[in-house]
């Protein structure tokens, strides 16, 4: 489908025991609806032509012959369509029944996989009633045809390469080696599971972990579908829990005990993307499997999925604590690792009023309690010049004091006016020169001063300066610690936040709470009105929209197409299309050329799956092109 997106269904039907007909027209009707909804994969429950609990009733031949009716039936139903449904029932070979999954698509039959696990404890006896299905394949008459039959079968779409489905049944899902396993090993990017998985208390918890926690490890998208009302409730009660995942995620989840259909749209890009790079997971081995090949048209769909338009933050409250506190500790964690390591017990950083400096002293406060080294050896240097205001001002030198680090003043107005007069500029001509002398006047008081305390020169930019370059070159660009590193503009507010909640302290949740109020500016030019002049969003663009740009790119991989997709979704009603398309254009031409400071940025602990050190997680030139992706952008 379009950017990669297939939507899968879970289904279940309402269901009668031993009713195959019944079954059958609940089985259409749900089919005939994920045609409309432009599904392209749909999974029914587990022998859910004929519902799980017909117990000895399997024997009897009046049931297995209705069943076959049946399902010339619902092949029928998907004459036309390119909905590939995986349909639960009986299957006599030779002599034997097997529990399967039969794959169907057009009014065909692409193949038929049996459990390979069959239960046989506690509320299951299957081997009362089924054979164990078989690796090999076997070809099986339907009609004038033969269909493959085995567990190791396959479903390769010739339409979109990187859709491959492969079937498991119920509790072939909770062995130690999962068929699902084997398959994901020869490339089955999808799993499929029709199940018939009774209730008992607690047990949908460990279900959900388990299918979502299978379709992390073999990264993966996984659909799982459960009997649910209308089976027996001679001893048992069916919940009809049925689940979407993804790698990991929960996509989708019916609720328990009242017969759903759920949809999922599913990223096979993305799924395909985590596989290349992740260079332990297994090269597709097919040995013994055989491939059945499939096609599906590509549609345009509106999406059935979420976009976190902040990605880097948690919309829970209670997880997104969770998270501060972790990266506030692996901030701290890191740092109290390079002081303890050099010996060194006094540190130096340019506090300037701002989100970044501010993150960096409340880091380096927590590194110190750690060694149980005096706050008093943190040396906060606050260095006001053309464009630094009372608030910032104030605000810089009362944190200070509240977290008890050291304090000292030193302005820069006549150091930076002296260098002007040194190269010849004009001070009153405020260009890049005018903004770049303040930023390394700066690094170079830090710098001497860190001599002259024996100690090191804390890092304050975050990770999306970074991204995007906006940092001045040898300025604030450069130090011997950069606790910020990897730490985004959107999640740096969200940590003061969290210390500001958690402080308990009046006057210092008082300055971090106008802290976050205060414009986001590197503060080099005059103010006006005694307000801040420079506003970075106003320059650079909003850092919500390059944060989200930064992950999808980063993280996923995706093509300009996708990311400006993606982006609609996520802001919708919050940014026009252009203003998204002119700021996405920013990101790309200001992350590829600015990546030669990336490529010297100094060392600081990576916090999440987006980093961007050059000695980690981006390899990248910093002669590499961004024509590829600014033409595509063009297209748009």
């Amino acid at each position: 489908m379009k950017n990669g997106y297939i939507r899968v269904a879970a289904a279940t039907p309402d269901a009668k025991v031993a009713d195959p007909r019944f079954n059958r027209e609940r089985i259409c009707e749900l089919i005939k609806e994920g045609i409309r909804l432009q599904t392209k994969i749909m999974v029914f429950p587990e022998l859910c032509m004929t519902a799980y609990t017909c117990g000895d009733l399997f024997l009897q031949s009046a049931l297995l012959t209705a069943a076959i009716k049946e399902l010339k039936e619902v092949l029928k139903a998907t004459k036309g369509s390119d909905l590939l449904a995986f349909i639960g029932m009986p299957w006599e070979k030779d002599g034997k029944l097997y529990n399967t999954a039969v794959a169907i698509q057009n009014g065909k039959i692409l193949g038929i996989v049996p459990k390979t696990n069959l239960p046989n404890y506690s509320e299951f006896y299957e081997l009362r009633y089924f054979t164990k299905g078989n690796k090999e394949t076997a070809m099986v008459k339907w009609g004038n045809e033969w269909v493959p039959m085995g567990t190791d079968l396959l479903f390769a779409c010739d339409s979109i390469p990187g859709l491959i489905v492969a079937a498991e049944i119920c509790e072939d899902a909770w062995v130690p080696f999962p068929p699902s396993t084997r398959h994901a090993c020869a490339g089955a990017t999808v799993i499929v599971n029709c199940s018939a998985s009774d209730e008992t208390i607690g047990k949908d918890v460990y279900r959900r972990n388990l299918i979502t926690g299978q379709s992390a490890s073999l990264v993966c998208g996984y659909v799982y579908a459960n009997a649910g009302e209308g089976e027996s409730t001679q001893d048992l009660v069916f919940g009809g829990q049925n689940l979407i995942t993804e790698n990991g995620t929960l996509l989708a989840e019916s609720s328990r005990f009242e017969n759903e259909v759920i949809y999922a749209d599913m990223d096979l890009e993305r799924l395909n993307h985590e596989r290349r790079r992740l260079s332990t997971f297994p090269g597709a081995e097919r040995e013994g499997y055989t491939v059945v090949t499939f096609s599906v048209k590509e549609e345009d769909l509106k999406l059935k999925r979420f976009i976190d338009s902040s990605p880097f933050v948690p919309d829970n409250e209670r997880e997104r604590n969770k998270r501060c506190e972790e990266i506030l500790s692996i901030q701290a964690m890191g740092l109290k690792k390079r002081l303890a390591h050099t010996g060194i017990k006094h540190a130096v950083l340019g506090i300037s009023g701002g989100l970044d400096s501010t993150l960096a002293l409340l880091i380096t406060v927590r590194a110190f309690d750690l060694l149980k080294i005096p706050r008093s050896q943190i040396h906060a240097i606050t260095m006001p010049c053309f464009g630094t205001t009372d608030r910032t001002y104030k605000n810089a030198c009362l944190l200070t004091e509240k977290l008890g680090a050291a304090l000292l003043e030193i302005n820069i107005k006549e150091a930076v006016n002296v260098h002007f007069r040194d190269i010849g500029h004009e001070a009153d001509n405020h260009d890049v020169t005018y903004e770049n002398s303040q930023a390394r006047e700066r690094t170079q008081i830090l710098m001497d001063l860190a001599n002259r305390f024996g100690g090191l020169v804390i890092g304050t930019g975050d990770m999306s300066e970074l991204a995007l370059g906006w940092a001045t070159y040898n300025g604030d660009h450069m130090s011997m610690y950069g606790v910020n590193a990897s730490v985004p503009k959107t999640l740096v507010r969200h940590l003061v936040r969290y210390y500001a909640d958690t402080c308990e302290e009046e006057e210092l949740n008082g300055v971090l709470l106008d802290v976050l109020d205060t414009p986001v500016s590197p503060e080099l030019l005059p103010p006006k009105d005694g307000q801040i002049a420079q506003k970075t969003e106003d320059l650079v663009g909003p850092y919500e929209l390059h944060d989200f740009y930064l992950y999808q790119v980063l993280r996923w991989g995706y093509r300009p197409e996708k990311v400006y997709r993606m982006a609609r979704l996520a802001f919708e009603g919050r940014y026009e299309n252009s203003v998204l398309l002119k700021w996405l254009n920013v990101f790309y031409r200001r992350f590829f050329s600015q990546q030669f400071k990336r490529s010297c940025m100094p060392d600081g602990p990576k916090v999440g799956s987006v980093a961007v050190s050059p000695r980690g997680d981006l390899r990248m030139p910093s002669d590499a092109v961004s024509r590829l992706w600014l033409e595509e952008l063009e297209t748009l």
